[in-house]
């Protein structure tokens, strides 16, 4: 019978953070193999929730070190849309089961060890055209209090994330209620994300929304930026709940 080595796992147990899940990286940079963390795991030391994934017993594990432990494993993951609003202090009537948003880069379905502990989904769309990749990271931030590392869509691209979900994922009027919460958008850096923003009905609703609301001067932003609208016609389609949405192409 295999004898565990009490200085190995003690500085297993010492050097990972509690609440957030491991790889196999990580306890491989502690001298731990993965052969050594399934036997760790058959003897209750560590727990093992999906391949190559593990945690300490009884842990109650943090949805923000599990998004994380994911960055490293999915290109541009990042809380998204709603929740990188929400995260933001820009919500509307949000439960406490609230389903999250992530997005990320490429294909990707989220493991059940972490569905099961966090209602979520993924979200993969070519939103943007980035001209470089400057502003694909300038426009990802750690809101303060949370997590160093937690990647989180500014107010500026989370929105237009949130109504590229309308009529899918995402009710209209919900969407239109978190919309009227939003106060100092940066105007350069929205103008620039819409400037390469490839969802015409995405880039119309936030014109739409924003004249209606005054968040930002539309006509200014219009003379400034080279918006894709579309053709001169109204753009228009039936939402998921039957809704007919008709959109003009400057709002």
């Amino acid at each position: 019978m295999r004898t565990v080595d009490q200085s190995l796992i003690k500085r297993v147990q010492t050097e990972l953070p509690r609440g957030v899940p491991f790889g196999l990286g990580e306890l491989e940079r502690l001298g731990v193999s993965a052969k050594l963390a399934a036997y760790y795991a058959s003897t209750g030391w560590i727990e093992r929730l999906g391949y190559g994934v593990y945690a300490f017993p009884n842990d109650e594990l943090s949805a923000h070190g599990a998004i994380q432990l994911l960055q490293g494993r999915v290109a541009g993951l990042h809380v998204g849309g709603k929740s990188a609003l929400a995260l933001q202090g820009i919500r509307h009537n949000i439960g406490p089961r609230e389903q999250l948003v992530l997005w990320g880069n490429g294909r990707f379905s989220l493991p059940d060890w972490f569905t099961t502990r966090f209602p979520a989904r993924y979200v993969w769309a070519q939103l943007f055209d980035w001209p470089n990749e400057f502003l694909d990271a300038q426009s990802l931030t750690t809101p303060p209090g949370l997590r160093d590392g937690l990647r989180v869509s500014v107010p500026e691209r989370a929105v237009l994330e949130m109504m590229h979900d309308v009529g899918t994922h995402q009710g209209l009027e919900e969407a239109r209620n978190v919309f009227d919460g939003l106060r100092n958008l940066r105007k350069e850096m929205l103008g620039k994300l819409l400037e390469c923003c490839t969802s015409v009905k995405t880039v119309r609703l936030f014109l739409t929304w924003g004249r209606e609301t005054q968040v930002v001067d539309i006509d200014a932003m219009l003379q400034q930026y080279v918006l894709r609208v579309g053709s001169d016609k109204r753009w228009m389609s039936r939402l998921k709940d039957g809704t007919l949405l008709t959109l003009k192409p400057y709002g």
